[in-house]
């Protein structure tokens, strides 16, 4: 390694992260990722040999959250989106405070589903939706709209296909699907509870209120859903089924050793050509709604991971802190947690998740502290990267899709929430994964 090489790729990684954040014109994250991924292939930093390496570590998990994608993509099609928004509204009965719990629950529920970056892109538009047709003023909708997406995002911890980054770094800690969510499933719920629990508590005299005067005569969602004749209500119930038992073959499959791409590809698969027969909708909607893009910037991403990593990122890591990990599993869960919370925060948590799970491959670990570090890297990737807006994919596209809506959310409106609730859920769900892996799982 050349002295100039380090300093060299710190300057790209910077680059490539702040045009994720600027994001001039527009563009997509693939295209700051992509550029750096191609300089960084013709300076040598990364060589050939590790492109498929890269590619044979993205591409399954990639496929993964796209499919899942395209499962949500049905599903609105076929009315899923109105037959939420009107259970949101019927079902609050004219509170406030019922309806908060009744988005959280929603955005839960969907990243378990899907996945973090589906969920945003489900439950955005059905709670803007939901706000807009209830009449809410811009001030009552910020309790709803950032702890759905807090929730959401959160979410993805408790198990692994729910997170492209999780999902993407299981293999190389050597855990399966069931075996992490064995381990991490309790202890992040910890969080993501304690996460919801808080944005009560801080948003209780804003939610506080009645909202019957806003709801049934204010929108046309008021007839109850079973009387919607817009929805097949057979073809409705089938999709679901399928949604569900293609989400149960992941854990089911996994111990056979069948790729978790398959299942989603093949659930995917089935929702579109049963669409089809129904409705004679082809595919024209998927193809155009798919975040294809997604596919870039995970490559894109990784090589960048694997120029930092081969210019000496991962060794600094490792000579630093190697020592205090080795000493005790709490050592190992705390420091990478909240390790990767810095690092998530300021550089997004799709690299950082990866340039904590290479360095603890390479510390000399015993399994059982490789793997709980790594599991604290994903708390502190997951839930700790939820301070600053460009912490995670999700959180990005969250505000992404309210400016499309045309609803102000600056930073330091975001900020004002994440640094009072974010910190304790973090400490809540480390401490737990530290206690439920030492005295229940093993």
């Amino acid at each position: 390694m050349s002295n100039i090489e380090l300093p060299l790729m710190i300057a790209i990684f910077a680059l490539t992260v702040f045009f994720i954040m600027w994001r001039p014109y527009g563009i997509n994250e693939s295209i700051p990722t992509s550029i750096a991924a191609c300089i960084i292939l013709l300076l040598g930093i990364v060589p050939l040999r590790d492109v498929f390496s890269i590619f044979e570590i993205v591409s399954g998990a990639s496929i993964t959250i796209l499919s899942t994608i395209v499962m949500s993509i049905v599903l609105e099609s076929i009315g899923f989106f109105q037959w939420a928004a009107v259970n949101l509204s019927i079902k609050a009965r004219g509170s406030g405070t019922v309806l908060f719990w009744y988005i959280n629950l929603l955005c839960f529920s969907m990243t378990l589903f899907f996945n973090n970056d589906g969920s945003i892109l489900i439950t955005t538009p059905i709670i803007i939706r939901t706000l807009s047709l209830l009449r809410f003023k811009p001030h009552q909708q910020v309790p709803y709209l950032i702890s759905g997406a807090l929730v959401a995002t959160a979410a993805s911890a408790p198990i692994g296909v729910s997170n492209l980054a999780n999902l993407i770094a299981l293999e190389i800690v050597g855990l399966d699907l069931n075996s992490y969510a064995a381990m991490m499933f309790v202890p992040s719920m910890l969080g993501v509870a304690c996460i919801a629990v808080s944005l009560f508590f801080f948003f209780r005299k804003d939610i506080s209120i009645d909202i019957s005067r806003y709801g049934r005569m204010a929108h046309p969602l008021a007839p109850k859903p079973s009387r919607d004749t817009t929805i097949d209500w057979k073809m409705f119930r089938i999709c679901i089924v399928i949604v569900v038992l293609t989400r149960i073959s992941f854990f089911v499959l996994t111990p056979l050793g069948v790729p978790t791409e398959w299942p989603a590809v093949v659930g995917a698969l089935v929702l579109i050509i049963i669409r089809w027969y129904k409705k004679k909708i082809g595919i024209m909607d998927v193809l155009k709604k798919s975040p294809w893009h997604i596919l870039l910037f995970a490559f894109g991403m990784y090589v960048i991971i694997y120029g930092l990593h081969n210019v000496g990122m991962t060794a600094i890591i490792i000579n630093q802190l190697g020592v205090h990990i080795a000493k005790d599993p709490l050592f190992a869960i705390l420091i990478m947690g909240l390790l990767l919370t810095i690092l998530s925060n300021v550089c997004n948590n799709l690299p950082s998740i990866m340039i904590g799970t290479l360095a603890i491959k390479e510390m000399g670990l015993n399994l059982h502290t490789m793997q709980v570090a790594y599991l604290g890297n994903v708390i502190g990737s997951d839930i700790g990267s939820l301070i600053l807006p460009m912490g995670t994919l999700a959180t990005l596209l969250w505000i992404h899709t309210l400016r499309q809506y045309r609803i102000p959310m600056d930073w330091v409106k975001y900020l004002r929430v994440t640094l009072l609730v974010v910190p304790i859920s973090l400490v809540i769900s480390l401490l737990g994964l530290y206690f439920w892996t030492t005295y229940f799982v093993f």
